[in-house]
């Protein structure tokens, strides 16, 4: 068990959750959450990872971990954006595992013109 510090005036502090290990209750609202930061990554034309977005904007984790990929997929189906190749990945657990690069099509970028 963590020992907590309670404030100076004797109050057990609040616990806050971090992003990276907060998890959504459900697909649609996880969705919801996460889609406008990816529709912005993919106007801004940068080349980017799921996994670097996630972390910039502090994402919350979907109900299950293949929802990401399902996120990527629903993406490039939208036709915001496109593979572009791959990286290994930052995430420590992944062991650099590869990992698709995606960037944004000319329509997603007319669309936040």
């Amino acid at each position: 068990m963590t020992p907590i510090q309670p404030h100076l005036d004797g109050t057990i502090p609040t616990p806050t959750i971090p992003a990276a290990r907060r998890k959504a209750e459900d697909y649609e609202t996880w969705l919801e959450e996460a889609w406008p930061f990816y529709i912005a990554a993919a106007a801004s034309g940068e080349t980017y990872t799921i996994y670097e977005i996630a972390e910039r904007h502090r994402i919350s984790q979907p109900p299950d971990s293949h929802m990401w990929g399902r996120l990527a997929t629903l993406l490039r189906e939208a036709g915001y954006h496109r593979p572009v190749g791959w990286t290994t990945s930052p995430r420590p657990t992944s062991h650099h595992s590869g990992l698709r690069t995606w960037k944004g099509t000319a329509a997603a970028r007319r669309a936040a013109a």
